[in-house]
């Protein structure tokens, strides 16, 4: 395989890799717990905060409010991971990337 052949199989994969993630980047991911729902791009923006029971409205124990929402970010980051890990995982394993 000559030089050219390589770049261009290098090139190839870069654009292979960005467009994945690109797609990751443009999917919502929620995050839920028993009383939240927080919705995150694949960029782990957050682009939406939703009280979903509004029992947390009433609870006057702001920690157990807190653990709510520290549980959606959690389980969104998780569904994030997760999805990069199966569209690019194997660029990661092949190349030591991500």
């Amino acid at each position: 395989m000559n030089m050219q052949q390589i770049m261009a199989q290098a090139q190839k994969m870069q654009k292979d890799i960005m467009a994945k993630k690109n797609e990751i980047d443009s999917l919502d991911f929620v995050g839920k717990s028993n009383w939240i729902e927080i919705t995150f791009k694949g960029s782990k923006e957050v682009s939406k905060v939703n009280i979903i029971n509004d029992e947390a409205l009433k609870i006057e124990n702001k920690e157990i409010l807190c653990d709510m929402i520290f549980l959606a970010i959690k389980d969104a980051m998780e569904q994030i991971d997760n999805k990069t890990e199966e569209k690019l995982g194997s660029y990661s394993k092949m190349n030591g990337l991500f």
